[in-house]
């Protein structure tokens, strides 16, 4: 008899769970939900995210609250929302780094491919290569003879190990064969301040944090990192052109929250997620920006899990070949 009570009572304990975490799928959102961005406020990643939650807020009918947590290449931030409690209010918006850490840390304190539950594809932003308003070189040949020439004399900024901004002058400096001084920041925010102060030579960013200063003459433009030109930036040449072949860069972006996050809340914010990107103002604003909203079907839990896996393995074997590492 004790056996059965026992194990009645274990089969309402489970019941009563099961209850409680469908009310809560159904539910949700009931409260404010939080997107970490794992970099400093006013670089790219930090600006596509304040454009997503705003019209996910609307759709979800809760804030979305943005929350900067940089450092460590974007790993800090990944790593707490890692650690998060997985009920769908702690998010992460993260950019290629999230592919990358494997192969730069010998030590993450999370894992991309068990640790996350994917949401979706967010966008795939180009990058341009800038330099300071008054820097020597006039175009992108004049650029790239005075990279091979100068060499470690010119101070490119970066946002520290394993950021896209790194991992752009690292294509270049092996294409051209040639070392540049690195200046790494707690993000391209701060390096950009930097470089329209005319402190740093150059730098690779993404459009959303050049396009207006380049628009505005504050900064100088040299190339785009695509294989085509891009309409927000028409005149400038892609790196292809300029005599380094096959250039391909761009950073796309994807939206997560952490391992074991009911099906249901990740379907919810699936969902928001597609109408976010749907949305006419956000179209406008990232097109403005030099990118664009992924389509419905590539902002799904399956495209952004497949493009994160695809990316670790090739990523690993870049990073491998240029021998860098963050340890």
């Amino acid at each position: 008899m004790k056996t059965v009570i026992r194990t009645l009572s274990a089969a309402l304990v489970a019941a009563t769970a099961l209850g409680a975490i469908g009310v809560s799928a159904q539910d949700y959102p009931s409260q404010p939900v939080t997107i970490v961005v794992p970099f400093s406020a006013g670089g790219p990643t930090d600006t596509v995210t304040r454009l997503v939650a705003a019209a996910m807020s609307d759709e979800l009918g809760q804030q979305v609250v943005v929350q900067n947590v940089g450092g460590a290449g974007g790993t800090l931030g990944a790593g707490q929302v890692a650690a998060a409690a997985p009920d769908g209010y702690t998010l992460l918006l993260h950019h290629i780094g999230m592919s990358t850490a494997p192969a730069l840390y010998a030590s993450l304190p999370y894992d991309p491919l068990t640790d996350f539950a994917t949401i979706g594809l967010v966008t795939e932003v180009p990058m341009t290569v800038v330099a300071r308003r008054d820097f020597e070189p006039t175009n992108l040949e004049d650029l790239i003879a005075y990279i091979k020439e100068n060499g470690e004399n010119i101070t490119y900024a970066n946002a520290g190990i394993g950021a896209a901004s790194q991992l752009c002058g690292l294509l270049i400096m092996d294409a051209l064969d040639t070392k540049m001084t690195e200046v790494p920041y707690q993000g391209t925010g701060p390096a950009m301040t930097d470089l329209l102060g005319g402190q740093i030579d150059m730098m690779c960013d993404q459009t959303t944090n050049t396009t207006s200063q380049i628009h505005a003459g504050e900064i100088k433009a040299y190339a785009v990192t695509t294989p085509e030109r891009i309409a927000v930036l028409p005149d400038l040449p892609t790196l292809d052109e300029g005599g380094i072949d096959n250039f391909n860069l761009s950073i796309w972006h994807g939206l997560y929250a952490p391992a074991g996050t009911d099906p249901a809340i990740v379907e919810r914010l699936t969902a928001a997620l597609q109408v976010a990107l749907a949305n006419e103002k956000v179209g406008t604003s990232f097109a403005e920006l030099g990118t664009y909203p992924v389509p419905a079907d590539q902002a799904t839990p399956a495209a952004l899990s497949a493009m994160l896996e695809g990316q670790i393995a090739l990523w690993k074997e870049v990073i491998s070949a240029a021998g860098v590492s963050a340890q």
